[in-house]
């Protein structure tokens, strides 16, 4: 079970650099609560964030951040910044109606992290519906957890629901109740059958057949082509079966996040912004997703925890590498008009949607690989 006591360890090792981001991170939230306040970032153009509707479902990231930072700094003006965020997405839980799988991505870093760092019933109440309405979403035929709600999509489970999974392992711990892990762990059995290749890319979208749960056919989806490897995908596996193995202990998880973290750092450049899709055709201009590199640096982060000592440094200082290069190239540190720490993040190269901007995850998995790099483990997944 996790927690989030942020005690920093004392690392001597430690490079000077992580401390430094760390403090500019810090220095840059602050601002940005000043000019976003309780509002649904999402993608920043010229320099502003623009906000979304209260069911989108990025919605977690931007109070997540401000949980981490209010986490080691006790600025109150964040805590209260990210609970009203939380108190404004409760309309979408009653309506029901808009809420999808993502509801982890929502609620883990809003509801969840303010009952692990403050306790309260509301919160604990919000995830706990929110979990609730999760394992809903689980078709027991295919054994996979409907992503999408419209109707020719009923079959559809996509790779981007093993960050959703933490909620549901959260929620059995919480309340003694089996049922959440027991989804949680057959649909990250389901993703390791069906999901996850050889050489640890994977697909975006499978779809199944509702009634049977047979397999029908794999889908290109955010990613060039069926068979290609979408870089956010390979993050989004790589993390999200560390953070099953971390709740579960269960190798074939550990084993499918490294497959996936040897294939990521297989295929991004040294620079370490990966582009929208490995195996893409290379063009001018080509879309690139800085938040892919960020969010596999936190999950190979994760992963360092669960391999002997004779791997961990490994994961640990290939993550590092990540993270260095994405601070020495690609953060608005010195851009006082620009509210996002990371850019070139791409959210839909195939539908030209967001390219080459900075994005709230990007953001969010950024400093939080730096927290672990500082030696804060805790999670609010």
């Amino acid at each position: 079970m996790s927690n989030v006591n942020a005690s920093i360890e004392t690392d001597a090792s430690r490079a000077p650099w992580v401390d430094e981001v760390w403090d500019k991170i810090i220095g840059k939230v602050e601002r940005m609560s000043q000019s976003i306040g309780a509002d649904f970032p999402y993608i920043s153009y010229n320099g502003k964030y623009k906000s979304e509707e209260a069911d989108w479902w990025t919605n977690g990231f931007w109070p997540g951040l401000m949980w981490l930072v209010y986490r080691e700094n006790k600025v109150e003006e964040l805590k209260d910044t990210a609970a009203q965020i939380e108190a404004l997405m409760d309309p979408v839980l009653t309506d029901y109606y808009p809420l999808h799988h993502d509801v982890g991505f929502m609620w883990s870093l809003s509801s969840v992290a303010q009952y692990k760092l403050l306790g309260g019933e509301v919160s604990k109440r919000r995830a706990m519906t929110a979990a609730s309405h999760l394992v809903g979403r689980y078709n027991a035929r295919g054994q996979f957890i409907r992503a999408w709600n419209q109707p020719e999509r009923v079959g559809w489970a996509i790779i981007d629901c093993m960050m959703n999974l933490p909620l549901l392992y959260w929620a059995s711990e919480e309340s003694g109740d089996p049922r959440f892990k027991h989804v949680a762990a057959l649909h990250a059995d389901t993703t390791l059958r069906e999901f996850l290749r050889p050489d640890g890319s994977s697909h975006h979208i499978v779809c199944f057949d509702p009634e049977t749960g047979e397999r029908q056919e794999a889908l290109g989806g955010q990613g060039y082509s069926p068979d290609s490897a979408w870089s956010r995908g390979t993050a989004w596996a790589l993390y999200g079966m560390a953070l099953s193995a971390r709740y579960t202990g269960d190798q074939r998880y550990i084993n499918a996040a490294k497959r996936a973290a040897h294939f990521f750092l297989a295929n991004v450049p040294e620079d370490g912004l990966p582009p929208w899709d490995f195996r893409a055709p290379w063009e001018e201009g080509m879309a690139m997703d800085s938040s892919a590199s960020a969010c596999a640096a936190s999950g190979m982060l994760e992963l360092s925890l669960l391999v002997p000592k004779s791997e961990s440094e490994l994961y640990r200082s290939a993550a590092e590498k990540l993270i260095f290069k994405l601070n020495e190239k690609y953060t608005a540190w010195d851009d006082p008009n620009e509210e996002a720490i990371l850019r070139m993040g791409t959210a839909n190269r195939p539908k030209q949607a967001h390219v080459n901007n900075p994005m709230i995850y990007g953001d969010y998995f950024f400093a939080e690989a730096v927290c672990k790099l500082r030696g804060v483990h805790d999670t609010f997944w």
